[in-house]
């Protein structure tokens, strides 16, 4: 971990605590703590080898719609039942998926100071009377696969299919017990309590994850995502209560909360996919930087433009005193600072052409024939 790296962490962390002992203004708050969270996500998704799971362009076009409905439907949960209840059962599940990603964000920090063999022995198991069928899942991805080869690793734990019987196989280390630890005690104190630091502290580790974790594969895929995820953000937020409302009753880690000095507006928010969705768009241009060898490139102008967009969705809520659907003015900003960047220094084939799925494929053809030739 480099410094600037190291400076982000503990900024991010200062940030976040700093409400507790001081009056921090919310808007500059949302700001910083946003860019800081990608900054440190960007960072931490630059892996030794290429991602080997990638989101296809019909992902990718689908996204929208798949979001449309989980919106909706818990739109129709709050308005037609109890909303404690609909809030206790998400408690349940935001519960695991906090010791998850609480557990994958601290690791590397903790890894460092534990023994070899903790953090490479794995420990396995087998669950011979469930059967998953084709379907293979890997932690928060699934996929399916016929021969299932053994997974990657994932937020904490590997959940995959034997190839055979098809029986449930979970893998873990002792490393990944240890950072289970705290996360577990923390995300008990965030369901008793429901504070807003817990809350926070959960979304910023589910941000980090999904940064570092989801791979977009291709800028083309990205812009298809983004331009979806565009029209998706102003219609639900312009067009309809549903955003909104949602966000105000779901009592449950998928926004941040920036205490305010307003008793009638106790909390600024921010959704975390205001900051996961371009994230791993910008965290692209890192790694696209990276692999030709000029890292901080494109991804500086991604960067700003992030930050760009979100200064000015701010802005834009403070004079018209109504909620903005902050992806309509990020977007075009990403893109928009990225697209000139690229055709002023003329990359623009190279930027199109990048395609992590295939230097992924490459490289394990790379590794398949070294070790064909060890063994010849």
């Amino acid at each position: 971990m480099k410094n600037c790296e190291r400076l982000a962490n503990l900024g991010l962390a200062g940030l976040t605590l700093a409400p507790l002992v001081v009056k921090v203004d919310p808007n500059l708050n949302v700001i910083l703590t946003a860019c800081l969270t990608v900054y440190v996500g960007c960072y931490r998704s630059v892996k030794p080898t290429p991602p080997s799971e990638t989101m296809s362009n019909e992902h990718a076009m689908r996204f929208p719609f798949v979001g449309s409905a989980m919106l909706l439907s818990l739109f129709l949960l709050f308005k037609f039942l109890s909303k404690d209840l609909v809030n206790a059962v998400l408690t349940c599940y935001f519960f695991v998926l906090g010791i998850i990603a609480l557990s994958a964000t601290l690791l590397p920090a903790i890894r460092r100071y534990l023994p070899n063999h903790w953090n490479d022995d794995p420990i396995t198991w087998k669950f011979p009377y469930f059967r998953l069928g084709k379907m293979a899942f890997c932690s928060f991805l699934i996929r399916e696969d016929k021969t299932m080869a053994a997974c990657k690793e994932c937020l904490h734990f590997h959940m995959c299919c034997l190839n055979g019987n098809r029986s449930l196989e979970i893998e873990f280390t002792r490393s990944q017990i240890v950072a289970a630890i705290p996360g577990t005690f923390f995300c008990a104190w965030y369901a008793s309590q429901k504070h807003w630091l817990a809350n926070n502290i959960l979304g910023l580790a589910f941000c980090i994850q999904g940064i570092e974790m989801l791979s977009l594969g291709s800028f083309n895929t990205g812009a298809i995502l983004l331009a979806g995820l565009f029209v998706y953000d102003i219609f639900w937020v312009f067009f309809t209560p549903v955003m909104v409302s949602v966000a105000k009753s779901f009592d449950a880690p998928i926004k941040l909360l920036f205490p305010t000095a307003d008793s009638a507006r106790p909390f600024s928010m921010l959704g975390l996919g205001d900051i996961v969705i371009p994230g791993i768009f910008v965290a692209l241009a890192l790694r696209f930087d990276v692999s030709r060898g000029k890292k901080g490139q494109y991804f500086t102008s991604a960067f700003l433009g992030y930050a760009t967009g979100l200064i000015v969705t701010i802005v834009v809520m403070n004079w018209f005193q109504a909620a903005q659907p902050a992806l309509l003015y990020i977007v075009p900003a990403v893109i928009g600072f990225l697209a000139a960047h690229c055709i002023w220094n003329g990359d623009v084939k190279p930027l199109l052409e990048f395609d992590e799925s295939k230097t992924a494929r490459s490289s394990n053809d790379e590794d398949d024939a070294k070790s064909s030739k060890k063994v010849e």
